[in-house]
């Protein structure tokens, strides 16, 4: 995801400091890799440059003054366009669990051992993730159910290369 998009989309809804940007991105999207403040400062300094977003003022606080962002014309157009622009699908060609599966298929080690571990790491991620999503608000099940589908169809796909594995082993030789 692109962290100055959100921060963007964050401030159509009102000016705020940078702190106040990192707490609202880690309770919307930040739930698995929150950001560091490093990481809002810089991306709100690119922002700054970029005329993105302007300094809306500043208030002193317990330590330095603390700067208050607004997003900019400039900012509003350049997240409508974000918005307005399709994610590239990712086809998963080559990933690294059909590379393990044919390797262990031209070494002579078991493509069956691999298929039945990632199968295990699959299962326990889902049941983990539908434990959060049942905890979860709405957001954070809609995040949940996305990810959740994805591992539905790597076990389709895990399913069935296991039924090709004697087909696989004879091309893989």
């Amino acid at each position: 995801m692109s962290i100055g998009h959100a921060l963007l989309g964050l401030l159509e809804n009102g000016p705020r400091h940078g702190y106040d940007l990192k707490r609202a991105y880690d309770e919307r999207f930040g739930h698995d890799r929150p950001l560091h403040y490093g990481q809002v400062y810089s991306t709100l300094s690119r922002l700054l440059r970029n005329g993105l977003v302007q300094v809306d003022g500043t208030e002193a606080g317990g330590g330095p003054e603390r700067k208050r962002y607004a997003i900019t014309e400039a900012g509003v157009t350049d997240i409508d366009g974000w918005l307005g622009t399709p994610e590239k699908p990712e086809p998963y060609l080559q990933n690294t669990l059909y590379a393990k599966v044919v390797l262990a298929l031209m070494s002579g080690r078991s493509a069956q051992g691999v298929l039945d571990s990632q199968r295990a790491e699959h299962l326990r991620m889902m049941r983990a993730l539908t434990r959060r999503k049942a905890d979860g608000d709405l957001t954070d099940q809609l995040v949940c159910d996305h990810a959740l589908f994805h591992l539905e169809a790597d076990l389709r796909w895990l399913e069935l290369t296991a039924a090709r594995l004697d087909e696989l082993r004879v091309v893989s030789t």
